[in-house]
């Protein structure tokens, strides 16, 4: 038998294991584990979106199987969604699809267009299904350096240059998790203008279009003209509406890779549970007030964590958007990497956060701290972290 299989053998290690280990074991010796590691909201499902389910779920036709691109109702109301947020019209029939959460669209898109040896260009570091999704379809991916922001593009204009086969993709995801960079529209023009010059696709990830802290949404890749010739753009609920287990994410865009991530979603699910559609159609098409109120708890959170770990002797730049802050190790801890820095604090500051290093090897010097614990667990961390911190 071999040892491995084929796919398997292609993924890295994967570099949160360890921490999770240890997070594991202080749990079961009681420790209490201030845990910033996962981006896994904490904030209640709104209520009106949970009595849509409540009352989808009484109806037993809702319990048969659904449709693998999304009922007509939640695709016409993303349809809506785009033309209130970006100005951005979108055909619900063409041009849009329901996925099983962004990640899973991600995915399965890559297995759509994918063939054994094609070049994807992913920024890095980055969310790792960005890269992992295609490296299980069997695609070489060459990581394109995001930090800077502003020398971006002329990283991806060099890595088309000396990259063969030539780079059929390009992965974009703004604002940008785990840095919570943001751009503006004129750089989103730029790489479509770049893109449509080289026959290249852009998959843009917009997961946090409205977990912006400073006042200023960020924009859709599909607002620029002539966008929908390359890009496909995916969303979700999982942030916005505080609905991360129940699944829901979407793509739009061009109808080229729209039509096969349909097909081969085709022969891989039946869809989301239909109430669990009706109730994020809800969500869509109903009060937007819960948005800006969770984004309210992000940016309080936020601000928390920015002023309490300065005085504990850590200054972390001020994230614009996301539930993220990327925080450089400090300079005297930063021999250790941040796997070891990231083990040494749940050890002895009983504060979990997660290694750069598993978002990509330019990632090494931070770890990313996730805004899913209350304000008064943040304030409890930086105490925690303050005689860590001075030694």
């Amino acid at each position: 038998m071999q040892e491995e299989f084929y796919r398997i053998r292609r993924l890295p290690p994967y570099v949160f294991a360890e921490v999770d280990k240890l997070k594991a074991a202080a749990r079961a010796a009681r420790v209490d584990v201030i845990d910033f590691g996962m981006g896994n909201p904490d904030l209640a499902t709104p209520p009106h979106i949970v009595d849509k389910l409540t009352e989808a779920v009484q109806n037993p036709k809702t319990h048969r199987y659904s449709t693998s691109r999304g009922i007509p109702g939640l695709r016409r109301a993303l349809s809506g969604y785009y033309e209130r947020r970006f100005g951005v019209s979108v055909d619900p029939e063409r041009e849009a699809i329901v996925t099983l959460g962004s990640k899973e669209g991600l995915a399965n898109l890559a297995q759509a267009i994918t063939a054994p040896g094609d070049t994807i260009l992913c920024p890095n570091p980055s969310y790792p299904i960005h890269a992992f999704g295609f490296m299980v379809a069997g695609a070489s991916v060459r990581s394109v350096p995001l930090l800077p922001v502003e020398n971006f593009l002329a990283e991806v204009e060099k890595a088309c240059r000396y990259s063969v086969p030539k780079p059929t993709a390009l992965i974009l995801n703004f604002p940008s998790n785990p840095t919570a960079r943001v751009v503006d529209l004129d750089f989103y023009g730029q790489v479509v203008d770049y893109a449509r010059s080289q026959g290249l696709y852009i998959l843009s990830d917009l997961a946090y279009s409205e977990i912006y802290l400073d006042g200023t949404p960020p924009p859709s890749i599909l607002q620029v003209p002539g966008a929908k010739d390359v890009a496909v753009e995916f969303t979700s609920v999982s942030k916005t509406y505080s609905m991360p287990g129940w699944r829901i994410g979407f793509a739009v865009g061009n109808q080229e890779l729209i039509a096969a991530l349909t097909r081969v979603k085709s022969y891989l699910d039946y869809g989301a549970f239909t109430p669990i559609q009706v109730a994020a159609t809800a969500a869509l098409n109903g009060p937007q007030d819960c948005v800006a109120e969770a984004r309210a708890v992000y940016k309080r959170r936020r601000d928390v964590l920015v002023e309490s770990f300065a005085r504990a002797g850590w200054d972390i730049p001020s994230p614009p958007a996301t539930m993220f802050a990327w925080a450089p190790i400090p300079e005297r801890f930063a021999y250790m990497g941040s796997v070891e820095f990231a083990k040494m604090l749940l050890n002895e500051a009983a504060l979990a956060v997660s290694p750069g290093l598993g978002f990509g090897e330019y990632g090494d010097g931070y770890v990313r701290i996730a805004l899913v614990e209350n304000e008064q667990r943040i304030r409890q961390a930086a105490r925690n972290l303050k005689p860590v911190l001075a030694r």
